[in-house]
């Protein structure tokens, strides 16, 4: 079978490897002038961002840090970054933590180049304005959005998670330094290694899947199997670290070109009605998402490529031995539920994508064999 057809333009320059945070300033000066730094509580308190500001300062850019980011980040908290960059006048920004962090700073850059609300832009390509520079670095081995042009931000009425994608959206460099992981809290470390292992497995098989984006899912994969039990043996393994920072950024390349599909449908009503943190709702629904969509002939001999074994056995495994909830009873999830989570699962963006389709009914069929 021939290549399946794309069309992929780079955006954003990656700097991998141990320490180029030091080189923050040298990237910055490039770019502008005036670096709003948006960051959460917990990052705040490693001293990355102090550090960060060292890095800017040396370099000649004044600076200001928004560091209220919260977890999964709603147009309330895009609102109160864009009053911040506002009044600092800045030129540039940069998303200094995990995917809350530069899914605010790309949110933030929405209305403040191109003014209205976060909903204005839910979809592809609705920024008509040039938008600000944006450096993205993760903290976090997990929501590849270093290198997506999407901001994922809820509305907090509906709790919908809006995808607001535009290519100017998308970072201008990315720092991957392995040794800001180190400071995550096993937990996190958990949660966001298996987003990352969900991303490799979803984006493998899309029906927007293609030639290109194959080999980032598939490196994304090598890379984060191979990376992640060693860090749950050992939490400061830097070189696994660093194979699920890397794996991280190429799974969120093969998102940027394949998009996601029902196990990501499934995680959103999960955290939306019950508080299920993203990586556990994913990792809970992912071995039964591979399942379904394995009944198709072609996307199962794509995961007997990836697995020499079952894939969603593995999974499971990997689950297990991460001490990770694999039962959607254990977050408080009964059969009276089913319905309505499914009906929301039915809802997601990322639904479109899976390669089998999937209605109401079948969302119902995979909330219960997670239960």
């Amino acid at each position: 079978m021939s290549p399946l057809p794309f069309d992929h333009q780079p955006r954003t320059r990656l700097v991998y490897g141990n320490g180029t945070l030091a080189r923050a300033g040298e990237l910055a000066r490039e770019l502008g002038t005036r670096a709003l730094v948006v960051s959460d509580p917990g990052i705040v308190k490693t001293g990355h961002v102090v550090r960060a500001l060292s890095f800017l300062a040396e370099a000649g850019l004044q600076a200001r840090v928004f560091g209220e980011v919260r977890e999964n980040p709603s147009t309330e908290d895009v609102d109160a970054c864009v009053a911040v960059a506002r009044e600092f006048q800045a030129d540039l920004i940069i998303g200094l933590g995990g995917g809350s962090s530069m899914d605010t700073a790309k949110g933030c850059n929405f209305i403040l180049t191109n003014g209205g609300r976060m909903q204005d832009y839910w979809g592809v390509g609705k920024a008509t304005k040039p938008m600000l520079p944006l450096i993205a670095i993760p903290t976090t081995a997990g929501t590849g959005s270093e290198c997506q042009s999407f901001a994922l931000i809820s509305d907090p009425e509906t709790h919908v998670k809006m995808a607001c994608g535009d290519p100017k959206a998308a970072a201008k460099a990315a720092i991957l330094d392995p040794e800001l992981s180190l400071s995550q809290p096993q937990r996190v470390t958990v949660c966001t290694g298996i987003d990352a292992l969900s991303h490799a497995l979803e984006t493998a098989v899309t029906k927007k899947r293609s030639a290109l984006s194959s080999l980032y899912s598939r490196e994304a994969f090598r890379l984060c199997h191979s990376g992640f039990s060693r860090v749950l043996r050992d939490p400061k393994d830097l070189d696994a670290r660093g194979m699920m920072l890397l794996g991280a950024a190429c799974s969120g390349i093969a998102i940027e070109n394949s998009m996601l599909g029902v196990a990501h449908s499934c995680a959103n009503p999960l955290t939306a009605k019950f508080n299920v943190v993203h990586g556990e709702a994913v990792g809970v629904m992912l071995p039964h998402a591979i399942r379904f969509n394995s009944q198709m002939p072609e996307i199962a001999a794509i995961y007997e490529s990836y697995f020499d074994g079952d894939l969603a056995d593995r999974v499971s495994e990997l689950l297990w031995e991460a001490q990770m909830p694999r039962h959607i009873a254990e977050h408080g999830v009964k059969e009276e539920h089913l319905g309505d989570l499914a009906a929301m699962a039915a809802r997601q963006w990322t639904a479109q994508f899976n390669p089998r389709p999937a209605a109401v009914d079948d969302f119902v069929a995979l909330y219960r064999a997670a239960l």
